[in-house]
């Protein structure tokens, strides 16, 4: 009988969905006659959780985003007490408006799961906990540092995205034999090699002119035309292109600004073809969330860091500016000139994309894959 694997995540943010995606593209061609299924949790529950879980996170992320920063560092540290009456009201509320990924765990027979997100994995842990499930479960930490939501025991196996987020989970009291680094799972399109000048002529660029790609995430969050207002007036040459996600309103905006002459400006919308515009770039602008991180890492593209999600977002900006892949840029006023002082020194875009080279790891979902496999339940 074909081996049955859930492939489990939830939409706070597009991140955790593209890890998943990574992970069972993986599955499908490292196991072709494998059973997988790949569900977001959150469409598991009513509409009143799924905008608190969900649309809460994205709305602090545009609207109190140091807020959000709070709670992330609060969340990371134990209670005084050493009773985390908080975590178990929190729990019991998760159980409670996700009934149906409960059943799912109860009621069905898996043989393995594998989560990109810390919210099914807190409730499968439980539910072996108190005996009601025994299947075998892995998590997929998708930042680069680790967090203590993401530690929910029993799990068999933790992936994590560098050796200090293993360091982390150990110091939570995770065994270092629990633990494998692999990197963040990015879709397997990101492990081709493909020609960047013909890339530019598919698209109609110009071969010589260097391309900043600004993004805005999956859901087009920022302040997205401030942005491309002082990319386009950057005083050298360069071709701007825009992927402003799902959000068609931004994209409307940006097409009424504006473009000096000498410049040019592409707003590209929502696109499935992330890998080959990032393949292009010269520079990336971008917020450092893991798994955009990670894609531009592994397209060889450097990252110009802007407004970090403070948490999760500003330790992924940490790690890249200590491995000297990336520059930070700390007001949208200076982003105009370290753009340009970038693009006037070859020899610094030299370095950074050699240490970029150094730390992708466009192999992780396949890495996570054979690991995973490992710890699936035996006949």
């Amino acid at each position: 009988m074909p081996p049955r694997i859930l492939v489990l995540s939830a939409s706070v943010g597009a991140g955790h969905l593209r890890a998943a995606e990574a992970v069972e593209l993986a599955l499908r061609e490292t196991l072709p006659d494998a059973h997988v299924q790949n569900i977001d949790v959150l469409t598991l529950t009513n509409s009143a959780f799924r905008r608190v879980y969900g649309k809460t996170y994205l709305d602090m992320v545009n609207k109190a985003p140091h807020l959000l920063g709070y709670f992330y560092d609060k969340l990371d540290r134990p209670s005084r007490s050493g009773k985390d009456r908080g975590g178990k009201m929190r729990l019991a509320l998760e159980k409670l408006n996700l009934r149906k990924l409960v059943r799912l765990f109860e009621k069905e027979s898996w043989d393995l799961v594998i989560n990109t997100h810390f919210l099914p994995a807190e409730i499968l842990a439980s539910l072996r906990r108190d005996g009601k499930a025994d299947i075998p479960q892995v998590t997929v930490v998708t930042d680069f540092e680790s967090h203590r939501m993401w530690v929910n025991q029993p799990c068999d196996h933790y992936f994590t995205a560098t050796e200090e987020g293993s360091q982390y989970l150990q110091y939570l009291g995770v065994p270092a034999s629990d633990i494998t680094l692999t990197g963040i799972p990015i879709h397997p399109v990101f492990r081709k090699e493909k020609d960047r000048a013909a890339l530019r002529a598919k698209y109609g660029l110009d071969a010589r002119t260097p391309i900043v790609l600004q993004l805005a995430g999956g859901f087009g969050v920022g302040p997205i035309e401030q942005v491309y207002r002082a990319l386009v007036n950057v005083p050298e040459p360069v071709q701007v292109l825009v992927i402003t996600g799902r959000n068609e309103k931004a994209k409307e905006e940006l097409e009424r600004v504006p473009v000096p002459a000498g410049q040019r400006g592409v707003i590209v919308g929502f696109t499935k073809d992330i890998d080959e515009y990032v393949r292009m770039a010269d520079l990336v602008v971008s917020k450092p969330g893991g798994l955009t991180t990670s894609e531009t890492l592994a397209a060889g593209a450097v990252m110009v860091v802007l407004n970090p999600i403070p948490g999760q977002e500003t330790r992924n900006s940490d790690f890249l500016l200590e491995n000297g892949a990336a520059v930070k840029v700390n007001t949208i006023g200076t982003l105009a000139y370290k753009v340009t002082s970038l693009l006037r020194d070859p020899g610094r875009l030299r370095q950074l994309r050699a240490n970029v080279a150094r730390i992708a790891r466009p192999n992780a979902a396949f890495d996570v894959v054979r690991r995973s496999l490992e710890f699936m339940r035996k006949e």
